[in-house]
């Protein structure tokens, strides 16, 4: 399958942005407490989510992307402003400080998705 050439195209994604943090580690055990898996946390990372992923998804098409959304004045904010800022695309967040930067973490062992909160 052949993808379109999107070099001349210019667009605009407006939208929700989000921080998708991921914490890797190994299950040794079941927990004592309940029958759920102790993980041993031994990577995190950090990607951007929303519309922040759909934007890096269409510049990597070949697109000029402009973002335009809003974040919240704390860590993830930072940390999605951060990853964003190498990413080539026109980035326009305003930062709120009566909001907080949506976090969807993800907890993953044994190459399988443990939880999500």
């Amino acid at each position: 399958m052949r993808l379109p050439d999107l070099s001349a195209a210019r667009l605009l994604i407006v939208g929700d942005v989000m921080l998708d943090r991921y914490w890797f580690g190994d299950v040794a055990r079941i927990s004592p407490e309940a029958p759920v898996p102790v993980v041993r946390i031994d990577r995190c990372e950090e990607r951007p989510g929303g519309a922040a992923n759909v934007a890096r998804n269409v510049a990597a098409l070949g697109a000029r992307v402009s973002l335009l959304s809003v974040v919240g004045d704390d860590e993830a904010g930072q940390s999605l402003q951060q990853l964003l800022a190498a990413s080539g695309i026109d980035v326009r967040l305003h930062v709120d400080p009566a909001i907080s930067t949506t976090v969807k973490l993800r907890g993953i062992g044994r190459q399988k998705q443990l939880l999500r909160m």
